[in-house]
Parts: structure tokens; C-alpha cells; sequence
């Protein structure tokens, strides 16, 4: 594979592997230094590649270990770090000014229902083991087959496809319990409170109902739920949201926040 094609071939999943990596590590400089190593690592070895899995494939693999020597450093999210974000966040009122300014000043600074879910998404899969948060967003997220899971993670069919099962089942019974846009008893209301502070106009019931996974709550079991949130999910990209910059400054200063 000559340079030429070599990049071609890059851009053209670069920004699915940006969000990916985002996904994983929460941090933005973070997921461009990411992507940019993988960029020179996988071009440095190139020799070594030798198409026994698309180039797709390896060049993520590449990012993904490169992604866990850094997640590696740092804690496993808790499932709580949300309602304890809510707080801090409350008792301060920089923090409040900040979120504020980012929402009137910045082209990307807008809170949107269906972007935040994604962002609620990537907060509570970073409370899984982190084997099995890169399994569930490369299959449910980013569509690769177990087989190209397996390469990417090094992995057995069978601790793929265990993962898999643990993951989802632990993200089921996350949402069931804390979700309110599905669960009217549930223990997260994050969204509707801050449509109210940057949407104050807006009917947040009206825009909640225009969300497949809202309007099935009734008539769905925890599994379609489960999957209606995937593919939501599966339809946005993080880093080019509207919202991008407000949920980037919320990703980012969540450790921080909850110290």
C-alpha cells in the first residue's frame, strides 16, 4: 500500500474512529492525540498488515490499545458520577456561569434532547469494565461483527460474546432504574432540567415524544428500549453535535466535579 493510499483509505473512517475514541476517553485533546498516534503507528507498521482482517479493522485495533494503555491510568467511572456532577454544579456558581456562556456564546453550544442521551450513553458505559465498554460501542455502536471484535480486543469468540451479555445487561438495568425519560420513577431527571435551564421554551414533553425510544416506553420490554437507545446512539456523532461543546466541557470536567 503505496502513501497515497494509505491516507485515502484513513479519512475515510477517520471521523467513525474519532468518535469511537471519544466514546471511550471522554476528552477531546485526548481522542486527537489518539487518533493522530494511531495515524503514525499503523503507517510505521504498515508492513506488518497483511490483510488477513479489513484495514479498517487493524487500524482500530491499533487505536483501541493505544486508547486502553490511557484508560488504563485512570478510575472506572461510578454510576453515580452524574448525580454528583447535578450537585456540584448546583452548589457552584462558576461552574453554573461557564455552562452558561458556552450555551449563548458558542456555535456548538446548544442542548439538544436526542444528543444528550448519547452523552448519558457515554457517562454510563464508562462504568463498565473496560473490556466490555469497547465490545458493546464496536458492536452496537459501530456495527463490527464479533469476529472483527475478536481481532480488535485480542479476544475469544467466547469472551466476546460474554462481554457482549454482561454489558448489555448491566447498561438494561442502568437505564431501567435510572432513566426517567423511560422509567416515570426513574432517579435521573439531568435532561429535563437542563432543557429547562437552556430551552426555556421549549415543551420538553412535546420534544421528548418525538423520540422513538419515549414514545415505546409503555409498550416495549427492557430489551427494544435497550436497542432503541443504540440506535439513537448510532445516528449521532459526538464530536460534530450541536451540542458538542456543553456536553465536551461536561465529559471533561466530570472527574473533576465529583471530587
Amino acid at each position: 500500500m503505496d502513501v497515497q493510499t494509505y491516507q485515502d483509505q484513513f479519512v475515510e473512517f477517520r471521523s467513525s474512529l474519532s468518535s469511537y475514541i471519544y466514546r471511550l476517553v471522554a476528552h477531546h485533546q485526548n481522542t486527537e492525540d489518539i487518533v493522530q498516534e494511531a495515524y503514525v503507528k499503523a503507517f510505521q507498521h504498515l508492513a506488518k498488515f497483511r490483510g488477513e482482517s479489513s484495514f479498517k479493522t487493524w487500524v482500530f485495533a491499533i487505536a483501541t490499545n493505544l486508547a486502553k494503555d490511557f484508560l488504563k491510568k485512570e478510575q472506572r467511572w461510578q454510576e453515580d458520577y452524574q448525580d454528583r456532577c447535578r450537585e456540584a454544579t448546583y452548589a457552584s456558581q462558576e461552574i453554573q456561569q461557564t455552562m452558561a456562556d458556552i450555551a449563548q456564546n458558542s456555535t456548538y453550544g446548544q442542548f439538544v434532547l436526542r444528543e444528550h442521551i448519547d452523552y448519558c450513553f457515554t457517562c454510563i458505559s464508562k462504568t463498565l469494565m473496560l473490556e466490555e465498554q469497547v465490545c458493546v460501542i464496536l458492536k452496537e455502536v459501530y456495527a463490527f461483527k464479533v469476529r472483527e471484535i475478536e481481532v480488535i480486543m485480542e479476544l475469544s469468540e467466547g469472551q466476546v460474546k460474554y462481554g457482549l451479555a454482561n454489558a448489555r445487561a448491566r447498561l438494561r438495568h442502568i437505564f431501567d432504574n435510572r432513566c426517567s425519560l423511560i422509567n416515570k420513577n426513574g432517579a435521573c431527571h439531568q435532561c429535563s432540567e437542563l432543557n429547562g435551564m437552556f430551552n426555556p421554551k421549549q415543551v420538553f414533553a412535546a420534544e421528548a415524544n418525538k423520540i422513538e425510544m419515549v414514545k415505546a416506553q409503555d409498550k416495549a420490554n427492557h430489551e427494544q428500549l435497550l436497542n432503541l437507545r443504540l440506535q439513537l446512539i448510532q445516528s449521532i456523532d459526538p464530536i460534530n453535535a450541536q451540542g458538542f461543546d456543553l456536553h465536551n466541557y461536561m465529559l471533561e470536567n466530570m472527574p473533576h466535579h465529583v471530587k
